[in-house]
């Protein structure tokens, strides 16, 4: 993705660091209107990830703050080191974090987890899918 003409590396949705980044920009914006630094974004990314912060180094998290940046998640306050969450970066981590629990950990558990044959709505849309790309595979004549 090329943003202000500058390659802007994705933000994997389902990956444990793209989460976790989400995750502490919901908790770095409760900070007071002077913003947060690079220390603070670590902190909380390495406790997340499980990980001592010295395991996060000053590269990487450039890396990460460029990239939430140029994605306009963040902003850089003018004259610092500093930045704040822009309403958009909570909006979207809010959402994208609640749809990564609810959707993807909770419902593929119910899809595909240890209770495989209780019935619910999602494991009976499931069924449908599949059968739908089972049946448009054998038109297409291509082996599943």
């Amino acid at each position: 993705m090329i943003v202000d003409g500058q390659r802007a590396p994705g933000l994997c949705f389902d990956h444990p660091v793209t989460q976790a980044l989400l995750c502490a920009l919901v908790a770095l914006h409760v900070l007071p209107s002077y913003g947060f630094t690079n220390h603070d974004l670590r902190e909380l990314l390495a406790q997340a990830l499980g990980l001592p912060p010295d395991a996060m180094t000053q590269g990487r998290m450039s890396y990460h703050l460029r990239r939430l940046r140029l994605h306009g998640l963040i902003e850089r306050i003018d004259g610092t080191h500093r930045y704040l969450v822009t309403d958009l970066g909570l909006r979207a981590s809010l959402f994208l974090t609640r749809a990564h629990r609810r959707l993807l950990v909770g419902g593929m558990a119910e899809v595909a987890g240890p209770d495989f044959n209780v019935p619910s709505r999602l494991r009976s849309a499931f069924d449908r899918l599949e059968a739908e790309m089972d049946r448009l595979l054998h038109r297409s004549r291509l082996a599943a």
